[in-house]
């Protein structure tokens, strides 16, 4: 829903002159990991030419290949905003989140697409939603957000 109201396509319930409406050009916008729209999201992604990258094109291409493709496509925007969703991963890795879905992303992806965010030197923020510490394993899922989070502003791993 923020995505859409920030595009403009929602109605003008969200417009004021503070926040001019559309607030991003869709060609910039690119939505990684995705396994599942229902039929307005799909119509709207159309619409808009959204660029999708579905869990299966990421098995067949590779997380760094589509995640280097989404930062070509932001490149050059006044404002670059990352927002990261941790349904993405795969329960078995972040069983805390709103809708635990099999087949996300694994640890180490999860953590390479944040590393190329910080190497690209093209985020102005980040965001980390959906960790829901009622459903979360011994704060399993909030700790993964964290190294995240590290990743994404130039932490490594090794």
């Amino acid at each position: 829903m923020p995505l859409a109201a920030a595009l403009g396509a929602i109605e003008d319930g969200f417009a004021s002159d503070a926040w001019p409406l559309p607030s991003l050009d869709p060609r910039r916008v690119s939505l990684i990991g995705v396994r599942a729209l229902d039929d307005g999201e799909r119509a709207l992604v159309g619409r808009l030419g959204l660029a999708v990258s579905t869990m299966s094109e990421i098995d067949r291409r590779g997380v760094e290949e589509v995640v280097r493709d989404a930062l070509e496509r932001a490149r050059g925007a006044r404002f670059v905003h990352v927002s990261l969703d941790m349904d993405v991963i795969d329960p078995d890795v972040a069983p805390g989140v709103g809708t635990p879905v099999r087949g996300g992303l694994s640890y180490r992806e999860a953590h390479l697409a944040m590393e190329l965010i910080a190497e690209s030197g093209v985020a102005d923020s980040l965001e980390i939603v959906e960790v829901n510490p009622i459903l979360d394993r011994e704060n399993e899922t909030a700790r993964l957000a964290v190294e995240l989070a590290a990743s994404a502003l130039g932490a490594r791993i090794l």
